[in-house]
């Protein structure tokens, strides 16, 4: 009983930890008593319906943006052929590498008032006043979220589009169908879950984020969670409003979840047959043109347009670029993501092969809960752990909780492994998945069991993607805003937290050092997904 009782208390102890955050959001309704009655009431009549509207408008305008972008450049570069189709194949790619914040600031540098635009369009001609609408708007977020995450509608989209379309579109030319029907009736209904399971993917990082929302002033959920803790200093305000978000997450994970289904259903009835027989239909002339366009126009906007604008007050101000500050920065940046991402691949890897090894209930359900964690806003985690964290003060004021959650690595290192710990999960599960459960049986005959199964047979065959994984994991922690705002060390400000900070100075010339670095560093998963693409 001893052996099986120590995993299952592993496990049990291991899933407490890393949905406490969630856990502590919901419990704090339990204190609902005449104050937070009050203080609900009072957003009721001012605020809440403000980050409703504004949020509901933002997810809807974002939502049929990834959604059109996403499924015409899979849709171009999936069913037709004309010049530069594979060099768009992964290049459509490159705006995963840049965080929306950057997105945000480098229009905003380019495009505002003051900026060199409409500075050289007044001088050249003479005009007088604002010449472009206002980027700091709705607006200007919804174009930079469409650019910054259309690929998660792309990626799901194309994937579809190449295991089944391309055939069936073949046989529809065959009976006589002409391309518009084509396209129509047997390519748009093909990819729907799998165009659902990507905006649901993106809404879900549009209510995610901090960044782009506190620099344009918009009104959002996470926006006002931030307002409510940091400058009301009202935690059940803020305890409020991250439940009212996490319930609306909630329901975009049921939706991802189902349209997976879907697809996964679409996909073992559709297969593969005859698709090596059928090819893309060749374009020419102004329809290739046309496919082009597609297929350039969100590359330029969401990753080389924003890049050369970065260049721009780099450029300028390079003789004030604060180079010292920048290595530690860089180096605070590359210790916290390393210590994550080695954290959070240990944690998948136990958890992948305790679920190959034992696939009973607790184990399903302590990945499953685990693999959640992704969908929860970096803003609800931080409300998650500082709660509990208050309570506990308050009721032992004498323990130093506050401490070792605020003051050092340990805060800041839970809160990411509670989000990006099931990357590294889904990446290893699904290699897990392409290693035949007869090996397992093979090795036990031979000897090899436990410990010795996972190091003598798994490790060899799972290396390339456990350190896919801890790549994953690594960029993202490099990127993450909203919980390494609040959580980070005394005196250990990352790239991304600086980037924010000088941007919301007006200090952009300044914010251009780090943010390019963001940009290299997230080119790096880019390029590992592209090759994988390009594999296959």
């Amino acid at each position: 009983m001893r052996p099986r009782f120590l995993p299952a208390a592993f496990l049990v102890v291991l899933v407490g930890l890393l949905t406490l955050p969630v856990l502590a959001v919901a419990l704090s309704w339990l204190q609902f008593n005449d104050e937070a009655w009050s203080i609900l009431r009072q957003m009721l009549q001012t605020v809440l319906p403000d980050y409703a509207w504004t949020s509901l408008l933002l997810c809807v305008c974002v939502g049929l943006g990834v959604a059109l972008v996403g499924m015409a450049t899979a849709s171009a570069v999936t069913l037709f052929e004309f010049p530069g189709r594979r060099l768009f194949e992964w290049a459509l790619l490159l705006p995963l590498a840049m965080p929306a914040y950057v997105l945000a600031y480098a229009y905003t540098d380019f495009l505002q008032y003051a900026g060199p635009l409409q500075t050289g369009l007044r001088a050249a001609y003479g005009w007088q006043g604002r010449l472009l609408p206002e980027v700091r708007s709705l607006g200007g977020a919804v174009l930079v979220f469409t650019v910054a995450l259309y690929p998660y509608v792309y990626l799901l989209a194309r994937t579809a589009l190449s295991e089944r379309a391309v055939h069936l579109m073949e046989a529809a030319r065959l009976l006589g169908a002409p391309l518009s029907r084509r396209i129509r009736g047997v390519a748009l209904p093909l990819a729907r879950p799998a165009v659902a399971a990507g905006v649901a993917l993106a809404l879900m990082e549009t209510l995610a984020d901090f960044g782009v929302a506190s620099y344009f002033g918009i009104q959002t959920f996470t926006a006002g969670i931030y307002k409510a803790w940091l400058s009301m200093d009202n935690r059940i305000a803020a305890a409020q409003l991250a439940t009212v978000l996490l319930i609306v997450v909630a329901v975009l994970v049921k939706i991802e979840h189902s349209a997976q289904k879907r697809m996964r259903f679409s996909a073992s009835r559709g297969g593969r047959a005859g698709a090596a027989d059928a090819a893309p239909v060749q374009l020419r002339g102004g329809r290739a043109l046309l496919a082009w366009l597609v297929c350039a126009a969100p590359i330029a906007l969401g990753f080389v347009l924003p890049v050369l604008f970065m260049l721009r007050p780099l450029v300028l101000g390079w003789d004030n670029l604060l180079w010292d500050k920048f290595l530690g920065w860089t180096l605070n940046s590359v210790w916290l993501a390393s210590l994550s991402a080695a954290l959070a691949t240990a944690l998948a890897l136990g958890l992948a092969f305790a679920l190959r090894r034992q696939p009973h209930l607790l184990t399903r359900a302590a990945v499953q809960l685990v693999g959640l964690g992704y969908a929860v806003p970096g803003a609800v985690i931080v409300v998650g752990l500082l709660l509990p964290v208050g309570w506990l003060q308050a009721a032992a004021p004498q323990t130093s909780a506050g401490y070792w959650v605020t003051a050092t690595v340990l805060g800041i290192v839970w809160a990411y492994l509670v989000r990006f710990s099931a990357v590294a999960l889904q990446t290893l599960h699904s290699a897990y998945s392409r290693i035949p459960v007869s090996f397992d049986d093979s090795a036990r005959m031979l000897g090899s069991t436990g410990a010795g199964l996972l190091a003598r047979v798994h490790w060899p065959l799972l290396k390339r993607s456990v350190a896919a994984a801890g790549l994953l994991v690594f960029v993202d922690v490099m990127k993450e805003l909203p919980a390494t705002l609040v959580l980070r060390p005394f005196n250990s400000d990352t790239l991304a937290v600086v980037t924010y900070q000088l941007a919301r100075d007006e200090r952009l010339g300044e914010a251009a050092l780090p943010a390019l670095a963001l940009v290299l560093v997230g080119l790096l998963p880019v390029l590992l997904l592209s090759r994988t693409l390009r594999a296959r």
